[in-house]
């Protein structure tokens, strides 16, 4: 691959990426512009300005931009209609975030006239997979760099040492290696590493960072009714919210009530098997939640296929496909779905729990006629049941025949 001219690069304003930064310059020569994300991680994101204007970032250069409401409708959203999870726990919280950085990261470089894009994802992770076939699927003939797979800085010492060498401002608290790593967005925490990385070992109290321990949660439960139209939350307790106003709601309130925390042991696209410590409270409710509306609005053989097509929409997502046409015809039939999925349901959460209670919709399947164990007036008539039975069990008594026959 050529020395690219100019390089747009994912850009936290954390000490990787400030000296990833001037890696690039001092490796190609190279103009650099730096795009910094708005994903609802909570941080103040102006220093990032700051630090890349100290760095010698021209302004014209710096994108700082909020995107915490198309995260929420156009990625979170999308994947909730799906009621994805991947391998039967994970909410995808990182995976669902990258596809939106990397869209941005092309159309930055086509804005601002770069041959190339650059992130600060590791060569042992998913990210840089998922960075990477975004990018490549957006713009097949953009560059990727990837200093991780290509510099020689292999500790925090050797970082450190070229930061200083190359006047990278190293702040004293990052001297020494951080306990664990975190990545945060608008969806969930994900921390691994260092004291994370023995599963056999309990993670310390100080991982969780944005759920209180459900141990300590309110003693008494709360009650909450989350409206839907077209399989999206769109309001809390009759209150109409945008798509990013209600999962920040939603995650006050899981927070209060330790909802949404685990531990898992994943597989990772890469081959290894990696620990996390995920946070993930407005989701969790809103998984709840939309499952619960699906009950009784999903028409039995629509809700059994979308149970049976989302594990492969789940993986698609973590291992990076977003932007596959395979991952789109899914979710072409996903959101075909979703058509009737309105209505609201009431929840009750408490101490780390959150459990449907009510749920109702104008579009409900539910027939209270028909499941009666009073007087149905005519509407089911049970001696139907008996022909249904005789035609579903027809071959498995052929089956016990032959059985029967060849045991003599």
């Amino acid at each position: 691959m050529s020395a690219p001219k100019k390089v747009v690069l994912a850009y936290s304003g954390g000490l990787d990426t400030s000296i990833i930064l001037k890696w690039l310059e001092v490796e190609y020569g190279c103009e650099v512009v730096t795009f910094t994300a708005d994903l609802g991680q909570g941080e103040e994101l102006e220093p990032a300005r700051a630090k890349a204007e100290l760095l010698g970032i021209k302004p014209e250069n710096i994108f700082i931009e909020d995107v915490r409401e198309e995260f929420v409708r156009d990625f979170v959203f999308p994947m909730f209609r799906a009621n994805a999870v991947y391998e039967g726990l994970y909410l995808l919280g990182t995976s669902i975030a990258r596809p939106l950085i990397s869209k941005r990261l092309v159309e930055i470089a086509e804005m601002t006239g770069a041959d190339a894009v650059a992130h600060g994802a590791t060569g042992k992770g998913n990210d840089q997979v998922r960075f990477e076939l975004s990018a490549y699927a957006l713009n097949p003939d953009i560059k990727v760099i990837a200093p991780w797979r290509l510099w020689d800085l292999t500790s925090r010492t050797s970082l450190i040492a070229w930061a200083e060498k190359h006047q990278v401002p190293v702040p004293t608290d990052k001297r020494n290696e951080a306990p664990f790593s975190v990545d945060a967005n608008l969806l969930h925490t994900s921390s691994e590493g260092k004291v994370l990385e023995d599963p056999a070992v309990d993670a310390p109290d100080y991982v969780y960072q944005r759920t209180v321990n459900p141990e300590d949660a309110p003693d008494a439960p709360e009650f909450i009714e989350v409206g839907f139209e077209a399989g999206d939350a769109v309001s809390i307790n009759g209150e109409a919210m945008s798509p990013a106003t209600v999962l920040t709601a939603l995650n006050d309130y899981g927070r209060k009530h330790g909802i949404g925390r685990l531990d898992l042991v994943e597989g990772r696209f890469v081959g290894m098997k990696s620990r996390g410590i995920y946070e993930t409270p407005g989701g969790t409710i809103l998984l709840m939640a939309h499952r619960g509306i699906e009950q009784i609005t999903l028409d039995r053989g629509a809700a059994h296929l979308k149970d049976e097509l989302m594990p492969r929409y789940a993986e698609l997502i973590y291992n990076g496909f977003w932007f596959s046409p395979e991952r789109e015809m899914l979710q072409a039939a996903i959101d075909h779905s979703q058509t009737h999925v309105c209505g609201t349901v009431r929840l009750k959460l408490y101490k780390g729990s959150v459990n449907v209670v009510g749920r109702w919709s104008e579009r409900s399947l539910y027939s209270e006629a028909h499941v009666t164990f009073e007087d149905d007036a005519g509407a089911y008539d049970q001696k139907d049941a008996q022909g249904f039975i005789q035609l579903n069990a027809l071959r498995l008594k052929l089956l016990a025949s032959r059985e029967r026959k060849l045991k003599g």
